[in-house]
Parts: C-alpha cells; structure tokens; sequence
C-alpha cells in the first residue's frame, strides 16, 4: 500500500474525533435553548467527549497490542455509532452528556488504533511525513464540521447532526474491512497480562525524553481546545456573528493548519523534526501574546481572528511532528505509547477546558490568558528536547532511560 493511500485511509479514520468535536459547535446555542440551560453547560457535554477520549485509550492501547489493531477499532466505531443515535434522542442535557460520555469511549479505541498503525508500518523522519500526510487529509473534516453542523440546522435540527455522525461511523467500517486491513503487513498480536501491562506503562513513564513529547502535546492541545470550547462564546455571543460566519471562521482555522502541514512535509528532508517542533511551538506562542494584547486592548474582531488563526493553525506542523517523536521509543507497544499519548491528551486538555468554564464569565481575557499560560509550558518543555530524537536508545529494548 501507497504511503497516500494508508494516509487516506486512516486520516478518513482520525477524522471521526475532529467530526464529534466540532460539527455541533454551531447548535449550541440551540442545544441550550432546547434544554433552557447556558452555553457553558453545554460546553460540558464537550468536555466530557474530549476526557473520556483520552481516558479510555489507556484500555484501547493496550488490547490493541494484544489482540490486534482491526478489532479494537470496529469495536469503536460500532461504540461510537450507537452513541451518537442515542444522543440524537436524548431528552435531557443530563443524557445528552452521559451518551456523549459513552461516544468518547468508542472514538478512544479508533484514536489510539490509528497512530499505532503508523508506528507498525514505518518509523523516524517518515513517521513524521506520514503523520504529516494524515494530518493533512484530516483536517477536511474539522473545516468541514461546523458548516455540516450549519447545514444540518438549516435542513432540520441539531439531532441530525448526530445522526450524521453514526452514518459515518458505519461508512468507515465499511470501508477499511476492504479497503486497508487487507492490504496492511500483519503484525502478531502481543500478550500483555495486568503485569506486563503496568510494567509497559511504566516504560513510558519512566522515559523522560517520552513525557517531554507527551507534554508538550498536551498543552498545545490545551490551548486549542480552549479555543474550541469556547469559539461559539467568542464569535456567535461576544461578536454577534452569525453560524454561516462562524463556520468560516472555524475553517479559516483548518486552513492555516492544512498549508503549515504541507510547508512541513518539504522542511522535513532538510531538517529534524524536533527542530521544526521547536519553532513552531515558539510561534503559537508568539501569536497568543498578540491576541492577548489585543483583547487587553479592546481591539476590532478582525485583529482577534488573525492572531486566534495563527495560533491554532500552529497545530499543523505541531502535531505530525511531536508524535512521530513520542512514539519514536516503543516501535512493539505503539498501541501503549499511543495511549498514554491520546490519554493525557485529552484528559488533561479536557480537564482544563472544563475548568475554563467556571472561571472565564462573560469576559475574553481569562480565555486568552489560559491560553497564553499553556503555550507558554509547551515552549518551556520544546526548549530542552533533544535536538536528534532518533538516536535516544529506546527503553521497550531494556536500554537505559533518555536523559
């Protein structure tokens, strides 16, 4: 198989998360209506997807290790599909958050099956290209989601929009049962009792260099699900903009992170991606201190959405480049190290978003502040990674930990 059509193929996959994310950003302010409750409460269904995305990896990880990356993810996606027809029908926001708690469950296991895929078939500088690739497909589905979202509101409400989501759950079954794992090199399933599995865990802990990584993707991902939790606050509240206006914004976003994708894969013949990790990070920073000048200065929307679209467009070059990184060390426990990546991903990112709705009020500044705070860790951490990733010896083969 063709390194594009492995791409297409499990970036049509990742895409499912981004989809969940975003398609119903635009109905909330429906939703709350629906439900007579805030915008900030239903924020909270957000939130509980985003953790139970990454909690439930720590178990989709492992059991993809040991009984094979193509169960662990059709049970996901079958997961997924039902929660997303019982949040359709969901009668109360109470249930609405508990069936999209079950949904973060099944997108977990197809999550975490995705980059432990990359990891089985290559490594090094052509993990990050190809991450880069997926990155690069993906991120259609993102752009696209709130204007799906728009246009399911125009055609009915936004229960369709859930709807819409189980369709694609069941298209995606369909497709990669014919069209990638019968074409993928196989790879024997691991065994991973409790014990080995603690201990394959504690590999990853343990390696310094290993956490660097996962930090960093952590906060980054922080500051854009910020960004996320809060856009419908920030552009249809605060700004008055309309949910077609809304939608392009959003996509302006995935734009930016589409074209620093593309700059990246050439870059990455020239130079380590650690290095360009480092500068791009410094830039995201760079551009939410421009944001919270702006905001701090009361300044026209058009110079927010500049500085919020340079910041978050960051993530594409960010994000193919830390994870071919995080996952350099474990070569035979992808499922794992993919997991304890996904998972502290976006527990903590999902923790800090919820957080972000009791504290930021009616007001932007403690939005961009936080996300000012979490760009500012990722630099600190960038900063003293390694500037060649690939010739740290590797924990998984008994080898002493990264300094």
């Amino acid at each position: 198989m063709s390194h594009f059509q492995l791409a297409l193929l499990l970036g049509m996959t990742v895409a499912l998360g981004p989809l969940a994310l975003d398609a119903y950003l635009p109905a909330f302010p429906e939703i709350a209506s629906d439900y007579d409750v805030s915008l900030a409460d239903v924020g909270l269904s957000l939130s509980a997807y985003v953790a139970t995305l990454g909690l439930a990896q720590l178990v989709g990880g492992p059991l993809s290790d040991r009984y094979g990356r193509k169960l662990i993810l059709f049970i996901g996606l079958t997961v997924f599909a039902v929660a997303a027809v019982m949040v359709a029908q969901a009668g109360s926001l109470s249930d609405l958050v508990g069936w999209r708690v079950l949904q973060g469950m099944g997108g977990a296991f197809c999550a975490v099956s995705v980059p432990a895929i990359v990891r089985d078939q290559v490594g090094g500088q052509e993990a990050a290209r190809l991450f880069g690739l997926i990155g690069l497909i993906m991120f259609i589905a993102p752009a696209a989601a709130p204007s799906l979202g728009a246009l399911m509101l125009a055609m009915g409400d936004w229960h369709w929009i859930f709807v819409l989501l189980a369709g694609y759950a069941f298209f995606l079954a369909v497709v990669l049962q014919f069209a990638l794992f019968p074409r993928l090199k196989p790879r024997p399933p691991a065994v991973t009792p409790v014990k080995t599995l603690v201990t394959n865990y504690l590999l990853v802990l343990r390696h310094k260099t290993t956490m660097r990584f996962v930090g960093i993707q952590v906060l980054c991902f922080s500051t854009m699900m910020l960004f996320i939790t809060h856009a419908s606050f920030i552009y249809q509240e605060w700004f008055g903009l309309s949910n077609s206006a809304f939608s392009i914004l959003f996509a302006a976003n995935i734009g930016l992170m589409a074209v620093l994708n593309l700059i990246n894969r050439p870059l990455l013949r020239r130079f380590s991606s650690v290095v360009l990790l480092r500068v791009q990070v410094i830039l995201q920073c760079l551009a939410l201190v421009g944001l919270v000048l702006v905001v701090f200065f009361h300044g026209p929307l058009w110079a927010v959405v500049a500085f919020i679209i340079a910041a978050v467009g960051c993530q594409g070059g960010i994000v193919p480049n830390n994870m071919a990184n995080a996952l350099e060390f474990f070569p035979h426990l992808g499922g794992t190290a993919a997991a304890m990546l996904g998972a502290s991903q976006f527990t903590l990112a999902g923790t800090v978003s919820a957080l972000s709705t009791t504290f930021a009020g009616d007001s932007l500044m403690p939005i961009v502040v936080s996300m000012l705070a979490c760009s500012v860790g990722a630099v600190l951490l960038a900063l003293g990674a390694p500037a060649a990733v690939a010739r740290e010896k590797s924990l998984e083969q008994g080898e002493p930990a990264a300094a």
